[in-house]
């Protein structure tokens, strides 16, 4: 977690793998008032960081992946010295990390048609893109580790990773509070990767059964009416909203800056949506549908 303490100077480092988004979080920064630095060379990010904060700037962003080899060594000395540059600490310093599925970036490279980026460094083997994404992942070891943030992209388009981003570090954004997102899915998909709670709803009756109600969505009134007109959704919802009640004081406690609740049926179409709707408004929280609108969705 950043914590924020007004009057300091804001660092992010963004970073992740190839073809995770680093690009689309840093210009959504860029947008948020950050001023942003891609690929700078280790040895100038210092004095690059000493001459912005003369020139007013405040926020900042800088871009490191692994095309700067020597950081990826010494990681954690920067870090640090970015933080407490001469044994006071009047930076705040966090670390993003962009991270996807091996297949999710195996696709991405596939439509742009893209070498990876270790491909182009002279001394590696990675000459297939599985290669050197796993060389990738290897040397990004130790800053995946002291991640503040995590960003994991798998099932994000370009513009839901913007709006995270400014939800999280646009203007606004406290840091220091938790921010809870209320997810729903369907099992057929997978769960979802950056789940902290995941519950299952597929105890219940479901619509798609219903010819009348096969077609709708867990938006519509009418699915909607049919979900809840189960004492065992609204049993199933209000023991929810007493673990959350229970978990979020504590998960907040311990430094986490967001909280992801997953609630999955068959297809995500139905049952979940409902589900999340009501809680999400119970708890003043973000719903997100993740596979509600899937062309090949015929379950819900």
């Amino acid at each position: 977690l950043m914590s924020i303490v007004p009057g300091r100077t804001r660092i992010l480092v963004v970073t992740g793998v190839s073809g995770a988004g680093k690009s689309t979080v840093l210009k959504a920064l860029e947008d948020s008032g950050y001023y942003c630095i891609d690929n700078l060379p280790t040895i100038m990010v210092p004095e690059a960081v000493r001459v912005c904060e003369q020139g007013g700037f405040s926020k900042l962003a800088l871009g490191i992946d692994v095309r700067v080899r020597q950081f990826l060594s010494e990681s954690a000395a920067l870090l640090g010295a970015l933080e407490v540059p001469d044994g006071r600490a009047h930076r705040d310093v966090g670390v993003i990390f962009c991270d996807a599925t091996d297949d999710a970036i195996l696709r991405r490279f596939s439509e742009t048609r893209r070498p990876h980026t270790l491909a182009s460094i002279e001394g590696t083997s990675a000459i297939a893109v599985l290669d050197g994404l796993n060389v990738e992942r290897e040397l990004l070891a130790p800053l995946r580790a002291r991640a503040t943030t995590v960003f994991d992209t798998t099932h994000l388009s370009v513009h839901e990773l913007r709006r995270a981003v400014v939800d999280a570090f646009g203007p606004g954004a406290t840091q220091s509070a938790m921010r809870v997102r209320i997810l729903s899915f369907g099992f057929k998909y997978g769960v979802p990767a950056d789940a902290d709670i995941v519950l299952d709803s597929r105890f219940l009756a479901n619509p798609y059964f219903q010819p009348a109600l096969r077609a709708k969505t867990g938006e519509s009134d009418e699915i909607r009416n049919y979900v809840l007109a189960q004492p065992d959704a609204i049993e199933f919802l209000d023991k929810i909203q007493s673990l959350l009640a229970f978990a979020i004081p504590r998960y907040r406690s311990e430094g986490k800056s967001y909280l992801t609740v997953a609630i999955g049926c068959t297809g995500g179409k139905h049952r979940s949506v409902v589900l999340v709707l009501e809680l999400a408004a119970r708890l003043g929280a973000s719903p997100i549908h993740r596979d509600l609108h899937r062309a090949e969705n015929r379950s819900g």
